[in-house]
């Protein structure tokens, strides 16, 4: 099993005093460059000290927020693609779907490939709804168009024997010919995430890496739509390398220490409802079905999940206790968080991908190097080690 140290890169000062909103419409007034640069220089330290631990390492994209300042992950990609050394570099997500160029994606990501010497994971997300508003891109048709960028991009990136058109009606391009072209051949490997298992039916059919955000003991159903699909496209097992999970992960030399952190990784979690209502369903985005199905469950996107033996928990309130009931985060000493993941996994009938969120919020510098520290002397090694349950344990 792989772990990738992840955090959102939070602009946290802000959290005490956000007027009800985190997300769009917070004032960046209540931004001082000065204490956001610190706090991105000790971030990319973090990042270098998970490198020498053995940690892989994810980084995402949001806008407009003072819950992660990765506005433009390409430039957290590119400084990490020098900086460290050994980790591969996952970007869960790069948005596509209010993205209008995904020719420029393809550049920068190859670009960001060959300094890294080949070692990017190429992550693509729809975006978030609260995020179409500010970007001005239409919600209807994202399935559309996420698909067809995604297809571009690969394409771009494993043509190499001359430029080629594209003609659809969402992109039209000329003469594509990316230069310099990835390092990682046929190109860096595809994930994506997904909470539906339509999603991860066109997910397995094209054996990209699939990953799931704190979902649970729902998420084996999940991945089973995933293997049926990939299956039935590649006669085979997939292997465990091609599922991922995000939990929170909070580890102590005690019990007592570890639980004071995890209350501090969970405070990601209390931050979702710090959203404007305008902004959290945008029409288009989701299908007339799954709008439906929210109405039914009060009108917000779902926040409920439910422990392995049947308790519904909301994630935003729920305690650590609950977050752990949950496979939300895991959370002890180290042997406590070993079996908390290798017993999640083996519910999932498999898990080649561990994306730990080590940190969030108010966490110190000094919690989150311990906190990874511990981690990577006690957990980590068994990790790498653990056999996958009923599962090809070779990767391809």
């Amino acid at each position: 099993m792989r772990v990738f140290h992840f955090t959102e890169q939070p602009y946290s000062p802000a959290w005490v005093d956000h007027g009800g909103a985190l997300r769009i419409t917070i004032p960046n007034s209540k931004c001082d460059p000065k204490l956001a640069g610190d706090l991105l220089h000790r971030y990319y330290d973090e990042w270098q000290l998970a490198d020498e631990l053995g940690f892989d390492i994810m980084v995402n994209e949001h806008h407009s927020t003072a819950t992660c300042m990765a506005s433009t992950v390409v430039v957290t990609l590119s400084v990490l693609a020098r900086i460290t050394k050994k980790a591969r570099l996952l970007v869960l997500g790069y948005p596509l779907a209010h993205r209008p160029d995904p020719l420029r994606a393809a550049e920068e990501l190859a670009t960001i490939d060959v300094i890294s010497r080949g070692r990017l994971n190429m992550g693509f997300v729809k975006g978030v709804p609260s995020e179409f508003t500010p970007s001005n891109a239409n919600p209807v048709g994202i399935e559309e168009r996420y698909w067809e960028a995604l297809d571009f991009i690969v394409k771009a990136m494993t043509t190499h024997d001359g430029p080629f058109n594209w003609e659809s009606e969402n992109f039209h391009y000329r003469q594509v010919n990316i230069w310099p072209r990835p390092m990682q051949t046929p190109h860096p490997p595809v994930w994506s995430t997904t909470g539906s298992k339509h999603n991860a039916q066109r997910l397995g059919e094209r054996g990209y890496t699939m990953a799931t955000l704190g979902t649970g003991y729902a998420t084996k159903p999940l991945y089973d739509a995933y293997r049926e699909s990939y299956r039935a496209s590649f006669h085979r097992e997939p292997p465990p390398d091609r599922f991922g999970y995000l939990g929170l992960v909070a580890v102590g030399s005690t019990e007592a220490e570890a639980r004071r952190r995890g209350e501090l990784v969970a405070d990601y979690l209390r931050t979702l409802p710090f959203t404007p209502a305008p902004f959290r369903n945008p029409p288009g985005y989701i299908s007339v079905d799954d709008n439906v199905r929210l109405m039914k469950a009060g009108g917000r996107p779902p926040s409920r999940t439910q422990t392995k033996d049947g308790r519904i928990i909301n994630m935003m309130t729920g305690s650590v206790q609950d977050l752990i009931d949950a496979a939300m985060m895991f959370c002890g000493t180290p042997d406590q968080v070993y079996n908390q993941i290798t017993q999640f996994a083996e519910s999932c009938g498999g898990l080649g991908n561990l994306l730990s969120m080590t940190h969030a919020g108010f966490m110190s510098h000094e919690d989150t190097v311990e906190n990874l520290s511990l981690f990577a002397k006690e957990v980590l090694p068994r990790l790498k080690e653990y056999k996958q349950p009923n599962q090809a344990v070779a990767a391809e």
